[in-house]
């Protein structure tokens, strides 16, 4: 017998109809192992980095290492007690160009061990970047908040949520 793979199960779609400070998805269900975000699209300012909260929680709970590029030149960041992750740096969100950041939350249900994330983030014009984020808390992530920093998401953006059902063998 063949092994199932894990399967992507859409759980929230948002296409902006305005500009949005922010984008919230909320009752998260822990049915899931893992979840991903995929983000499309433009700012109404340019030039700003995507900041990612669970839970409501504004505390400085979170840190980021970043590495990134531009074709040009290489880098590398760490951001630590934060009260955001950040899940894109050089492939920031500008007026233009859209931007795609996907992120994968792992183990986001379990109520034992900090939550992980991985991030990537490209703009054609900008450069590309990939994040490792962590929350020190054990709570299982319920909502997940996106903004753009001081900015706005621009109408026509579209975010999308997916649950990642586990596979068996």
């Amino acid at each position: 017998m063949a092994a199932k793979t894990g399967t992507y199960t859409l759980i929230a779609s948002n296409t902006l109809g305005s500009a949005a400070a922010d984008v919230t998805f909320s009752s998260i269900p822990g049915t899931y192992t893992d979840l991903v975000i995929v983000a499309n699209g433009l700012v109404t300012t340019a030039g700003d980095n995507i900041q990612m909260q669970f839970n409501s929680d504004t505390a400085t709970n979170y840190s980021t290492t970043i590495l990134e590029g531009n074709g040009t030149a290489a880098s590398s960041t760490r951001l630590t007690t934060k009260s955001f992750i950040s899940i894109d740096d050089y492939g920031f969100w500008d007026t233009v160009n859209r931007s795609v950041t996907i992120v994968n939350i792992m183990d986001y249900a379990n109520t034992t061990t900090y939550k992980t994330c991985l991030s990537r983030a490209n703009n054609a014009n900008n450069g590309l970047s990939a994040c490792v984020g962590l929350w020190r808390s054990t709570s299982a992530i319920t909502s997940v908040k996106l903004n753009p920093n001081i900015r706005t998401f621009d109408t026509g953006s579209t975010f999308k949520l997916y649950g990642i059902e586990a596979g068996n063998l």
